[in-house]
């Protein structure tokens, strides 16, 4: 799998349809493929396309996803190729009955797991890593779908927030690290799962906490329980979710975003100032450490770029050619802002470089007189395996070329990154202990096979 959004819910009529809106308010997590699974106490029912949430679901489709529980999953490509039948969330049916499973995360060892499970007899009809928590589930011995997903997931290496559908019951499971994020809320008799509590504000839940790192929560009609049954791990949350991926208005890991990306600017102003007139954010997720950049440094805030909420996050495009094409289309300069300025530009990330150059290249276009790019992270020098489709490290930027080579190479005055420390006094972790910065760092909570060189073969469908 890999960055995806997930939604359920369980014990409201309206299931599907608001399982519909909650992906609709995780949308920005995966823009390829979205899919819902319902269930009416007796049997399945199921929609999966490729596609935005809005053309795969019309009226007709969801008056047909009939149930009282529902869950549902939106999804981004890796380097693989996007197919439909890698579309989420998957659904089987085996000794215990059916079953369907919605995820967000990457098992790092699937590849050796899937090798092992075809070489006993399985078949795969995709190409996700989900599918091999189906079938160890399938060869448990294990009495109960329960201790069948233990046995399962205790095989498995890397993270996973995890939904399951049964006719009767909706499962929620987190990894012991808590790499992903998953809540649980209410509304009104129903509990609700999602990836970002921005999909609980749309629907009108209220959130009640975080699903735990190692964490089971089983609702069906007899209520809800929960379990720990996986041996404790320290936790090691994903700290990217803040600096890029989280919408601004959820609450992540117990905070909120866009006040953490406010301080990521803060901090960032303190460690990296420049002498300008001006200072912008790249749309949307640099916006928010822009404003904090410009309050610590007391330099005035405007909006110096505008960006079309009709085209995907660029970062997530699937090809190369489209993600070039996709900045012109994405970002429009503001010449009467930008001219004759001295612009400091703050963005959340710069993985590859390019994406920067065109920004830039684009700013000085518009009649800025100098451009001092400041980014709210660390340099991007090792690529992620938990979750994140970053490219192999030869293709990062910050790990073959220093700071003034990187500087040149997107034609910017200047250029300053947020340090490791900062990042880490700004989103509460001072002793950088439970959040994973390895994609800055390089050190991995995990063992990682040929981590100084590149990532295993990535799927074609990670959640």
């Amino acid at each position: 799998m890999a960055m995806c959004g997930i939604f359920g819910i369980f014990g409201n009529s309206e299931a599907a349809n608001l399982t519909y809106l909650g992906l609709h308010a995780l949308q920005h997590r995966g823009q390829e493929s979205a899919g819902i699974v319902s269930a009416d106490g007796r049997t399945f029912h199921v929609r999966r396309e490729m596609g935005l949430v809005q053309d795969v679901f019309g009226a007709r489709h969801l008056e047909a996803l009939a149930g009282r529980a529902a869950i549902g999953h939106v999804r981004y490509s890796t380097s693989g190729v996007s197919q439909h039948k890698n579309a989420q969330p998957l659904t089987v049916e085996y000794s215990l009955g059916k079953l369907a499973v919605a995820h967000n995360g990457n098992l790092t060892n699937a590849p050796q797991l899937r090798a092992e499970l075809e070489q006993q007899g399985a078949i795969f009809g995709g190409d996700s890593d989900t599918e091999v928590i189906i079938h160890l589930m399938a060869r448990s011995r294990a009495p109960t779908l329960a201790k069948q997903m233990v046995e399962a997931l205790g095989k498995v290496q890397g993270s996973y927030s995890l939904l399951f559908l049964t006719p009767t019951a909706v499962i929620a499971v987190r990894d012991p690290r808590g790499f992903r994020p998953l809540v649980l809320g209410k509304l009104r008799d129903a509990t609700v799962f999602a990836s970002e509590t921005t999909a609980l504000d749309l629907v009108g839940a209220t959130l009640v906490r975080e699903v735990e790192p190692g964490e089971m929560v089983v609702v069906d009609d007899m209520g809800m329980r929960s379990s720990r049954p996986f041996p404790a791990e320290r936790p090691t949350r994903c700290v990217f979710e803040h600096v890029y991926f989280a919408k601004p208005d959820s609450d992540l890991f117990g905070s909120s975003v866009y006040m953490t990306r406010q301080r990521l600017g803060m901090q960032l102003a303190l460690e990296q100032p420049a002498v300008a007139d001006l200072v912008i954010g790249v749309p949307d997720s640099g916006i928010p450490a822009a404003i904090g950049y410009s309050k610590a440094s007391g330099i005035p805030y405007d909006v110096g770029l505008i960006r079309s909420h009709y085209v995907g996050r660029t970062f997530i495009e699937p090809q190369q050619s489209i993600r070039h094409f996709g900045v012109k289309l994405k970002l429009a300069a503001v010449r009467e802002v930008l001219k004759g300025k001295r612009v400091v530009v703050v963005d959340d990330s710069l993985i590859r470089g390019t994406t920067s150059r065109k920004i830039v290249t684009m700013i000085k276009a518009a009649g800025a007189s100098e451009v001092h790019l400041r980014i709210s992270s660390p340099p991007s020098r090792w690529p992620c395996y938990y979750g994140i489709d970053t490219p192999r490290r030869a293709e990062l930027i910050a790990a073959t070329q220093s700071v003034e080579d990187i500087a040149r190479f997107v034609t910017a005055d200047s250029l300053g990154y947020l340090s490791v420390e900062g990042l880490s006094a700004a989103v509460g972790d001072p002793e950088a202990k439970s959040f994973c910065m390895a994609c800055f760092t390089g050190k991995y909570p995990t063992p990682i096979r040929n981590a100084e060189d590149e990532p295993p073969a990535r799927s074609a469908a990670r959640g």
